[in-house]
């Protein structure tokens, strides 16, 4: 005796062995021996064999009709055999039996199951749009076996191109347009990026760069709509200052300044001052809601998109020869001592006397030009030895008390590098053919440290007055300088042990970040309203809005500076490829996994994977031959081939600096995932 019986929606026969009262013993064709509940058991048969029936009802299921079928059924629930008896036969054989229970389980979309074996036939209304479904679903499959084809024919059909960044970074993927491309890329043995640059849909490793960016930040470009900048009609004194701003040739949003008095007098006040756009307009305004869409400038080798519009900047901006709308934070220090004596916050114009460019004074304004070392008469230096010489006394004194709260000085062994387009106008983005120019910077040079150092006391003291008013400001912070333990941001004047202070609120640039704008409205009303100013000042403690600012920024910020990373990587490796460069000394940074190691390159910004470190340490240096660059993964591989350091392997060698875990850009990463098991929903599923 044989039995039908159904396990896990498979149907299987086999020679029953034993029974019991629930249950049997069954042995399959295979010699796998099961045991059966009884109400799985479908049909009993004492021929054909097992697999033979299994063979046999699956070819007579196929001829079954289903419109037919569905016809004969009736109304009411019903049983295989009945539906076998009014399309075969009064008698409808086993084969027979077995056939109509196949055709039935298979064909949900006209006959819904109700039980073992027993089944409803599905109204005429939902059998329409079942087979409207299914006849949808053929389709979408042939659409997606006709654009596979073309784009493995080196063809890529429009809908592929018009969906072709949401394919690769945001895909759903259940679309027919991302289908294909992964089956094409199966059939074809490419990666979906070499697949879609053979079709044409990527016409150059910088565009498809350029459009990715867009496509992520700017789905409806990177223009401005047309506004008028409202004009500061406060009533403002003049400060009775002459004021100078340190940035570099390109910068256009002249952000701060700064300023000394009493020189030599035994007290000095030192003057930091902001342009104050906050003095111009509120949240809110058409003007903000620029900028909290933006939320951050994104600097590009050889393009920049600012905050707000040129037109609005300028009416803003610290220029020279202007006195200019300022929030103005005033330090009064011991000549000798540098100790702070008091400070203060006003509302005023400021005369700038000249816009200095760092970048056209750096070998000039020295370490030793200041300190008297060298004599050299600048006379084209337009702001006196004297007073940078104690803006540089003052910082380094800054930075060292910091240091002590930090618990261990600043390093800055590694340099800032920029990047130079040659091209005939920067009037226009690049098109990526430019010829490029990597120029190194080390950092802390003293002009830097000025402008840095000055930074940092007024985000510090303003964030620390803030918090004294009860007036909530967006703040950053870090709990410690211990592995893992990052810069947070919140609304809360905690303190930044990577910066050694007891509170910081970023308030410096609010042509430049949306979050200095908005601690800039803070401190306006502070400035005046001064204890009254939590009542006054458009934000308030546990203002949800300042938490959503937060969290836009954040997201933002990180975004652009990947965006920048990548842009740098992409001429970077394009430095390489028109340098003729093949072999690049650099210093091993992490494992990656599989033999292969992370390195820095010495005298370039990249990391990248080599092979052949193995049994050096972490720090070591090495001389690397490049393979072959890859501009559209923004990618390159290299194998070692000498270790610089025979003599030191323990890893002292050019040890990582601090920041080592800073997010470093690195090759493409696309989200068309060719391992992903290929689903084909059978026909009907889900009707």
């Amino acid at each position: 005796m044989f039995v039908l019986y159904e396990d896990a929606g498979k149907f299987l026969a086999g020679r029953i062995l034993s029974e019991a009262e629930a249950s049997a013993q069954v042995e399959l064709d295979s010699g796998k021996r099961t045991k059966v509940k009884a109400a799985h058991m479908l049909l009993r048969f004492e021929k054909p064999s097992p697999a033979e029936l299994i063979a046999q009802a699956a070819a007579l299921a196929d001829s079954i009709e289903l419109d037919l079928a569905w016809e004969f059924a009736p109304d009411e629930e019903f049983g295989f055999a009945d539906l076998a008896k009014d399309y075969f036969s009064a008698s409808p054989s086993t084969l027979e039996q077995a056939a109509a229970l196949m055709r039935l389980h298979e064909a949900p979309h006209y006959f819904r199951r109700a039980g073992k074996g027993r089944f409803r036939k599905a109204s005429a209304e939902i059998v329409q749009q079942a087979l409207a479904a299914i006849e949808k679903k053929k389709q979408i499959q042939a659409q997606i076996e006709d654009w596979t084809a073309q784009l493995v024919q080196g063809q890529c059909p429009e809908p592929v191109r018009e969906q072709l960044y949401k394919i690769l970074f945001k895909p759903d993927k259940n679309t027919p347009e991302y289908k294909a491309v992964v089956q094409a890329s199966r059939e074809s043995q490419l990666d979906p990026l070499g697949l879609l640059q053979r079709a044409g849909a990527l016409n150059s490793a910088w565009d498809f760069h350029w459009q990715r960016f867009l496509f992520e930040w700017f789905p409806k470009g990177t223009g401005f709509p047309s506004l008028q900048a409202p004009a500061i009609t406060d009533e403002l004194p003049l400060a009775p200052v002459q004021a100078f701003s340190i940035d570099d040739s390109h910068t256009t949003e002249i952000d701060d300044a700064l300023s000394l008095q009493g020189l030599g007098s035994g007290t000095v006040t030192v003057g930091i001052h902001i342009a104050a756009p906050g003095l111009a307009f509120k949240p809110g305004d058409a003007i903000d809601q620029l900028g909290r869409a933006r939320l951050s400038p994104v600097y590009l080798p050889g393009d920049t998109l600012t905050l707000q519009p040129d037109a609005v900047v300028q009416n803003y901006t610290l220029a020279e020869g202007q006195a200019c709308p300022a929030v103005s934070l005033y330090v009064t220090f011991d000549e000798a001592s540098l100790e702070v004596q008091s400070t203060e916050t006003k509302l005023e114009r400021v005369p700038i006397q000249v816009n200095l460019r760092h970048d056209q004074l750096d070998d000039r304004i020295t370490q030793a030009w200041l300190e008297g070392a060298d004599t050299t008469d600048h006379a084209d230096v337009p702001v006196s030895r004297a007073t940078l010489a104690f803006f540089w006394r003052l910082a380094q004194t800054l930075k060292a008390r910091r240091e002590v709260v930090r618990g261990k000085p600043e390093t800055f062994n590694r340099p800032d590098y920029s990047f130079k387009l040659d091209r005939p106008s920067n009037d226009t983005p690049p098109n990526g053919d430019e010829t490029v120019l990597i120029g190194v910077r080390q950092r802390g040079a003293p002009l830097d440290l000025m402008v840095a150092e000055a930074m940092i006391l007024a985000n510090s003291t303003w964030g620390q007055w803030l918090a004294q008013l009860g007036v909530p400001g967006i703040y950053r912070s870090q709990a410690s300088l211990a592995p893992g333990v990052k810069v947070r941001m919140g609304t809360k004047a905690l303190p930044h042990a990577g910066i050694g202070v007891p509170s910081y609120a970023w308030s410096t640039s609010p042509l430049r970040r949306y979050t200095d704008l908005v601690n800039q409205w803070q401190i306006i009303a502070c400035a005046r309203h001064g204890a009254t100013a939590a009542l006054a000042a458009p934000f308030k403690p546990k203002d949800a809005e300042l938490f959503s600012i937060i969290s836009a920024f954040d997201a933002a910020y990180s975004g652009y500076n990947q965006v920048q990373g990548g842009m740098e990587r992409y001429w970077t490796l394009k430095y390489l490829q028109q340098n003729a460069i093949t072999e690049l000394d650099a210093a091993l940074i992490k494992e990656a996994g599989g033999g292969a190691w992370l390195v820095r390159a010495d005298t370039l910004p990249l990391v990248f994977t080599v092979m052949g470190a193995q049994g050096l340490q972490r720090g070591a240096r090495v001389r690397v031959k490049l393979g072959e660059v890859d501009l559209m993964a923004l990618d390159v591989h290299g194998t070692v081939l000498a270790h610089l350091d025979a003599t030191d392997t323990t890893g002292a060698c050019s040890k990582p600096e601090e920041d080592e875990d800073e997010v470093v850009a690195g090759p493409v990463h696309i989200a068309v995932d060719l391992n992903e098991a290929e689903q084909v929903p059978a026909l009907g599923s889900g009707a």
